[in-house]
């Protein structure tokens, strides 16, 4: 084997100009996707509805496929922290709001206790005035709250707790550690799912921090990475805080490798030349099946497209509940093209990415073996997942040995246009990768 001269490689292009296979060996590159897939797909779920849980996860496991659930801890039986109120006396800012209208400098007080305030429909109130607000419709959204403090003026009602499912809908931590051994992964969702565009900042707070500390108190830090701030909300300010909170959020990845297509999205992949597009579709009750096929068809046709799925209700229990029988039928499908596709949670999708973006590949100098190692600048305690390399050997070596530190893989080599290449499995920030002939 001839000497290989050292090189630094940059993830985003295929390095070297080579045209022999000679020459190309020892060239590495990242695969935009673990184990070089065409796309990946993310299966995620919000609110924490039984049948989630009851109906879904079950066909999950059985094709073997994890999933992500973004969960309101309220939502879980025994959860330790509560949803509530922190503030002034409720009793001062109903006593306030008959003197004084809702305007932009009490609006998100007012908004933020009302869910409290023991009113029958207080929480449609508070949704339907973090809709206007978040549509730029202040005004209506000032009158909605004027008319909730009105009827709880007139109707006195005692504040109280947020009500809760019934405990035949909710699910215990026990069983949610058992999922997330199976390696489901479980995000925030906040504690109450509030309108949080409409929350003041101690209440916005409260129900992002609080919701992952409990995830984390639960289930460890792997379940604090992501989140998703209730009603699929982009609004700045609330985008500003979570992201202080989780290093991730579906709602958002202002990323400047990445486009985003979130829900209401008419555009197609096709319309994008990012490196990445994240491509989020919501399969509502009457989502046909051929439209939700098609679009894991669209991953099979292009190389750089992350399709992020948004499920809720199942078995008519949550919103826009869909039968269990089409979510077999829809993550068969899926399975059945397992060889383009990876399937993984929206957790580990991130990390991959932004390692691969952030990643630099030095390969050593030396006779009979190629040695490299991978990093990234990323913070290594939260960036610590594995990327799969291709690095191309010599076209005579028919089976290969690769080292990282206490780890040894074997790999049968394949031919592309290129030449001679090896797939496999490395850790950024980890020991050198040592490749040789077996």
């Amino acid at each position: 084997m001839k000497k290989l001269t050292t090189v630094i490689l940059a993830i985003t292009f295929f390095f070297g100009s080579c045209t022999t296979r000679d020459s190309i060996t020892g060239t590495t590159e990242i695969t935009k996707f673990q184990d070089g897939k065409s796309g990946a797909v993310s299966i995620t779920w919000d609110d924490a509805t039984i049948n989630q849980f009851r109906q879904a996860l079950p066909i999950l496991d059985n094709l073997k496929m994890p999933g992500t659930f973004y969960i309101n801890t309220a939502h879980i039986q025994d959860s330790e922290i509560p949803a509530k109120f922190i503030g002034r006396p409720i009793a001062d800012i109903v006593k306030e709001t008959a003197s004084k209208p809702t305007g932009k400098s009490n609006l998100f007080e007012r908004a933020s206790a009302l869910r409290f305030t023991g009113l029958k429909g207080a929480v449609e109130y508070h949704n339907n005035a973090g809709t206007l607000y978040e549509n730029e419709k202040y005004d209506e959204a000032y009158k909605v709250i004027d008319e909730a403090y009105a009827k709880i003026r007139k109707e006195k009602p005692k504040p109280k707790p947020m009500s809760r499912p019934s405990n035949d809908h909710m699910v215990r931590w026990k069983e949610i550690k058992e999922f997330a051994s199976r390696g489901h992964e479980f995000g925030s969702h906040t504690i109450s799912h509030p309108r949080l565009s409409v929350l003041d900042e101690e209440n916005l707070l409260y129900e992002l921090e609080k919701c992952k500390e409990e995830i984390g108190k639960q289930l460890g830090s792997d379940h604090t990475f992501s989140a998703e701030c209730p009603f699929g909300t982009e609004n700045e300010r609330v985008m500003e805080y979570a992201y202080k909170v989780h290093p991730a959020l579906r709602n958002r990845m202002p990323e400047p490798f990445l486009e985003e297509f979130n829900r209401s999205s008419k555009r197609t992949p096709g319309t994008s030349n990012k490196e990445y597009i994240q491509w989020q579709r919501g399969p509502l009750t009457k989502t046909p099946m051929d439209l939700m096929k098609s679009w894991v068809d669209t991953l099979l046709v292009r190389d750089n497209v992350w399709l992020v799925l948004t499920f809720h209700g199942v078995d008519g229990i949550g919103w826009e509940a869909k039968p269990h029988e089409e979510h077999a039928e829809y993550f068969q499908y899926m399975k059945e093209h397992e060889d383009k596709l990876w399937v993984a949670t929206f957790r580990d999708v991130t990390k991959y990415i932004r390692e691969r973006m952030a990643a630099k590949i030095n390969v050593k100098e030396n006779d009979d073996q190629i040695i490299l190692s991978v990093n990234h600048s990323l913070d290594k305690s939260l960036y610590n997942y594995p990327l799969t390399l291709k690095t191309y050997v010599p076209e005579d070596w028919k089976d290969v040995t690769i080292k990282q530190g206490g780890k040894t893989l074997n790999a049968n080599p394949s031919n592309d246009e290129k030449g001679t290449f090896i797939l496999y499995q490395a850790m950024p920030g980890g020991e050198d990768v040592v490749i040789t002939e077996s």
